[in-house]
C-alpha cells in the first residue's frame, strides 16, 4: 500500500512531464523510420541483415528503453534536490518502498514504449512487405522485460547516488554504450576481436540479442543472454536499493 500511494504520485509526475512523451515515446519511432530508410538504401549484395525491420525493431525498442533510463535517473535527483523526498523520509516508508514507488509506473511507461515501437515496426514491415508474426512479437516484448527493469535500475541507481546535473550525464554514458556495443546498428559478431569481447562483457549486448532470439528463430544461446540480462538487472537493482537507503539515512541525520 505504502509503494503504491507513492507510485500514484510518480505516475502523475510522469504524465505531466512532456520529456516521458518525447524521449520514451516519440524518439524511438523517430529513429525506427530513419533507420528502415537506411535500411532501403544498402544494396541486397552488402548482405547487412541488421537493418532489416524483424532486427532492427527488437533493436530500436530495447534502445527506447536507455532513456526511459535517463528520465528515470532525473526524476529521482530532481526528488532529492527539491527536497522532496526529505520530507517524505518522515513517513514510515521504507527505501524498498521508494524503490518500488519509482518503479511501477517506469514499467507502464516502458511496456507501452515498446508497444508502440512495435506497432510501428509492424507497419512498417507491411510498407516493406514483411508481416510479423504477433505471437513471436509478444514473445520478444516478455524477452525485453527483464532490460527493462535493469534499465529503471541504473536510473534509480544514478539519482539516487548523484545529484540532478550529474545523473543525466551519467545515463548519457550508458546511452552511448549501448548505441556503440550493443549491437543495434552493427553486427557484433562479424566483427569480432576487442569490441566484440567488450561487448559480451556488458548486459546490452545480450539484452539485444535476447529479445532478437523469437524474431530470427534462433534460441541457441538463450540461457546465455537470458543469464546475463537478468544477472546485471539484479545486481543494479540492489546497488539501487543500498544506495538509496545510505543517502535516506545520510539525509536524516
Amino acid at each position: 500500500m505504502k509503494s503504491s500511494v507513492f507510485a500514484g504520485r510518480v505516475s502523475k509526475e510522469v504524465t505531466r512531464d512532456p520529456l516521458s512523451y518525447i524521449f520514451c515515446l516519440g524518439f524511438p519511432i523517430i529513429m525506427l523510420a530513419i533507420m528502415s530508410l537506411i535500411d532501403s538504401s544498402i544494396p541486397a549484395q552488402a548482405n547487412m541483415t541488421v537493418f532489416h525491420i524483424y532486427n532492427l525493431a527488437p533493436g530500436m525498442a530495447y534502445f527506447g528503453l536507455t532513456f526511459l533510463m535517463l528520465f528515470t535517473g532525473m526524476l529521482v535527483s530532481k526528488d532529492r534536490s527539491t527536497a522532496l523526498l526529505l520530507r517524505l523520509y518522515a513517513s514510515p516508508m521504507k527505501a524498498i518502498n521508494y524503490v518500488i514507488g519509482y518503479t511501477l509506473p517506469m514499467i507502464i511507461l516502458g511496456c507501452a514504449q515498446i508497444l508502440i515501437c512495435f506497432g510501428a515496426a509492424f507497419v512498417v514491415g507491411l510498407c516493406q512487405g514483411y508481416t510479423f508474426d504477433i505471437v513471436k512479437m509478444l514473445i520478444s516484448f516478455l524477452m525485453l522485460i527483464p532490460s527493462l527493469l535493469m534499465f529503471i535500475g541504473v536510473g534509480i541507481l544514478f539519482g539516487s547516488a548523484v545529484g540532478e546535473k550529474a545523473a543525466p550525464g551519467l545515463c548519457s554514458i550508458i546511452i552511448s554504450a549501448v548505441g556503440m556495443v550493443g549491437g543495434i546498428w552493427m553486427d557484433i559478431d562479424g566483427l569480432g576481436g576487442v569490441i566484440k569481447d567488450v561487448a559480451q562483457a556488458l548486459p546490452f549486448y545480450h539484452g539485444v540479442q535476447l529479445a532478437r532470439l523469437p524474431l530470427t528463430n534462433n534460441y541457441d544461446s538463450f540461457g546465455v543472454h537470458m543469464l546475463w540480462t537478468v544477472g546485471f538487472g539484479i545486481i543494479f537493482y540492489v546497488l539501487a536499493v543500498v544506495i538509496f537507503t545510505s543517502k535516506m539515512k545520510k539525509d536524516t541525520k
